[in-house]
């Protein structure tokens, strides 16, 4: 679903502006946001998104966490129980009608007509955008397929693209005109790891250039590679957000030692002695917590006891380890 398509599907009303509502440097902000549907289920409960603008925030979360949910209220396509979103400083769904030319969409794969062209398909979308300068249309639809690697394939029927070729041109429609926001829902999705690749590429290169973007994904090396900040959802719940280096520092430290066979229990006894517990022996290597002892400790306290140091790393969990922690889940899916 396109932005254009998002605005057609919405019965906005006054646009209303609060100054107390402002979000100042942000570019998506919710406040309590709750979705409750009739059967009782509560799909997103009480979450405060914080996007700064100008970041890649990675979206994460296993199925039913409320990641789509959360999605579809931001861009006014379902009504919230209770609290409130905040795009670009504007309210939702109050401002969509003026808002949404601002964000480029791709949220639950790209919707168009099979029987035109891809490049039909854009000039039809950008035809339907009141907001629009109809005389460098041709311009702005060349210039996103190229963007997207589709120029080769832009005078083939929709139908008959790949999967991955359809993403693709979901992503051209999102970048038809310059946008201060993007919501991407699986950009990846049924892409090789050359077009994996060129979206990550992409991505960087619209942040770079002021774009904030909001990326929802399974590919936690994708996310961890691109983004700058990361929200983790689990039951309809925020259970983290922040800066992506923060969240995965916070976590436990350990070291890893690697030294010859037959030293490794005098490595074993020095750990210990160093107040290090649960150390882990595993061949030539071996891994405990730091806790509170600085690496170069236990490098130091090694070498004098006469210990061979083939290696010696500082390893901190990684954003899968963290994402398992806090919801229990193997990251397998993404909405």
């Amino acid at each position: 679903m396109t932005t254009t398509q998002v605005a057609n599907a919405l019965a906005t009303g006054p646009v209303v502006r609060t100054q107390s509502e402002g979000t100042g440097p942000l570019a998506v902000r919710t406040a309590g946001l709750t979705k409750r549907f009739r059967s009782g289920q509560v799909a997103v409960d009480g979450i405060d998104l914080v996007v700064p603008r100008g970041s890649v925030y990675g979206f994460l979360g296993p199925n039913g966490s409320g990641k789509t949910t959360t999605i579809r209220m931001l861009l006014g396509l379902v009504r919230p129980t209770s609290g409130k979103a905040w795009l670009l400083g504007e309210p939702m769904p109050e401002a969509a009608g003026a808002l949404l030319p601002r964000v480029g969409v791709l949220v639950e794969g790209p919707a168009f007509q099979p029987y035109l062209s891809g490049r039909a398909n854009l000039a039809r979308l950008d035809a339907s955008d009141a907001t629009a300068d109809p005389r460098t249309a041709r311009r702005r639809s060349e210039e996103a397929l190229e963007r997207v690697g589709l120029t080769a394939a832009a005078g083939k029927p929709y139908r008959q693209y790949s999967l991955g070729m359809k993403q693709r041109l979901g992503l051209a429609a999102a970048l038809l005109r310059p946008r201060e926001l993007l919501v991407l829902d699986e950009p990846t999705n049924g892409l090789d790891p050359q077009g994996t690749r060129e979206v990550r590429h992409l991505v960087r290169e619209l942040a770079d250039a002021g774009t904030t973007v909001l990326v929802s994904s399974h590919l936690l090396t994708e996310i961890e590679q691109v983004c700058s900040h990361i929200g983790i959802m689990g039951r309809g719940r925020l259970l983290l957000q922040g800066e992506r280096h923060e969240l995965t520092g916070r976590g436990v430290a350990s070291v890893a030692v690697t030294t010859s066979p037959h030293q490794v229990g005098t490595a074993a006894q020095v750990l210990t002695s160093l107040g290090l517990r649960d150390v882990v022996v595993d061949g030539p290597g071996l891994e405990a917590p730091l806790g509170d002892v600085a690496p170069e400790r236990v490098s130091a306290a090694l070498v004098h006891a006469g210990v061979d140091l083939v290696g010696l790393e500082v390893r901190r969990p990684s954003l899968e380890q963290l994402f398992v922690r806090l919801t229990g889940e193997g990251f397998d899916v993404a909405r």
